[in-house]
């Protein structure tokens, strides 16, 4: 038996006869094939026999379903907007924040080319910490690039945490569909089917919430970057740069704690002691979180999905069955993007305050949902 191979995630009139045929046929497929493309596809002529066909049989929907995706027409490919600004690495959202600021240039001078690309790809373990003491405005330089960094963070994970909301979305759209079949047919109550409804409703308020988050963050970088305003469209990767395999040591942060606090005044030293520690309190439960929630968790969900998926082939699992794992993979992605999220704002908090930083708050870490099944019952 064998995974039916990637189908694309379409962008269809919402009830359409077409719509409802290539949602279900999504259903065949594992989710993270389908999370990230799009195109279209027109009406299906003989959707009205096919349909007649649920009647027949109690698992009739499986064979339909196999059935619309067979016949489906190749899906068109819909053009992408042009990005204006290209913004694939933190790097260069520090550098254009720098730009907006033309008095920290002789600050960029005064540190040389090698210091101030460190600074910019947030390597702030190479500067020598008696920097602070003799390169004046060299706060302010570091503020920015914090400032920037973060927020550069938070939009990439906006927009990778909205095309799962899409996805989410469009499975639980066709679970709907189907239970609407089985009520029209006499196989279930429509009783039955609510639970799914409610699931539809549930996932179009998490898209819109992630389409809110996403049109904010973006809108706080191109405010960052005084573009406010503007139809300007940014470049931004499709994930957030991999977890590092280890985590500072407590040991590592201390000795780079003391090696900056000679360099402060008291009262400053005493304050950023206090800072850095709150800071390395969040970073090292943000990186064990997040390899939780990106290796055991997710590994596991993708391996019950795939699995699933393969049952379901072989007529061993229902749709029903599929419908509730695509759900939980879904809530298990989302949390991952969320972790791995926090993970990189706490680390850019640390590596601040170990340069002299004191950030206004630090990342507060939420609690995931990815373990929950909560499947509704059917």
């Amino acid at each position: 038996m064998s995974i039916f191979r990637p189908f694309h995630l379409p962008a269809l009139r919402k009830g359409s006869a077409a719509w409802r045929s290539v949602a279900l046929a999504l259903l065949l497929t594992p989710f993270g094939a389908w999370a990230q493309t799009a195109g279209a596809t027109p009406e299906l002529q003989d959707w009205r026999a096919a349909n007649e066909a649920v009647a027949q049989f109690k698992r009739g929907h499986i064979d339909l379903l196999k059935w619309e995706r067979s016949n489906l027409p190749k899906a068109e490919q819909v053009p992408e907007v042009q990005p204006d600004l290209m913004l694939m690495a933190p790097a260069d959202a520090v550098r254009a924040a720098w730009k907006l600021h033309p008095d920290l240039m002789r600050v960029q001078n005064r540190l040389g080319a090698e210091i101030t690309q460190q600074l910019a790809e947030g390597r702030l373990d190479a500067m020598d910490p008696s920097l602070q003491r003799r390169v004046d405005e060299l706060g302010e330089l570091l503020e920015v690039a914090a400032d920037a960094r973060k927020t550069w963070i938070e939009a990439v994970a906006a927009r990778k945490v909205l095309r799962f909301r899409e996805a989410a979305l469009t499975s639980a759209e066709a679970g709907s569909e189907l239970g609407r079949r089985m009520v029209s047919v006499g196989n279930w109550s429509p009783l039955q089917a609510t639970p799914f409804q409610l699931a539809t409703a549930t996932a179009r308020m998490d898209l819109r919430r992630a389409q809110l988050a996403a049109r904010q963050t973006e809108g706080t970088l191109l405010k960052l970057l005084s573009l406010g305003g503007s139809t300007t469209v940014l470049g931004l990767p499709d994930a957030l740069p991999e977890l590092p395999a280890a985590a500072l040591t407590q040991a590592a942060w201390a000795e780079r704690l003391q090696a900056l606090q000679a360099q402060l005044p008291g009262v400053t030293a005493t304050r950023n002691r206090m800072a850095s520690q709150a800071a390395f309190d969040v970073y090292s439960a943000s990186h064990e979180l997040a390899q939780i929630s990106s290796g055991e968790v997710l590994r596991l969900r993708r391996y019950i999905t795939e699995e699933t998926v393969l049952h379901y082939n072989g007529m061993l699992k229902s749709v029903w069955d599929l419908l509730d794992e695509v759900r939980n993979q879904a809530a298990a992605e989302v949390d991952a993007i969320d972790a791995q999220r926090d993970f990189w704002l706490a680390e850019a908090d640390l590596q601040w305050t170990l340069q002299g930083g004191a950030p206004n708050s630090l990342v507060s870490l939420g609690s995931g949902n990815a373990g929950a099944d909560g499947a509704p019952a059917h």
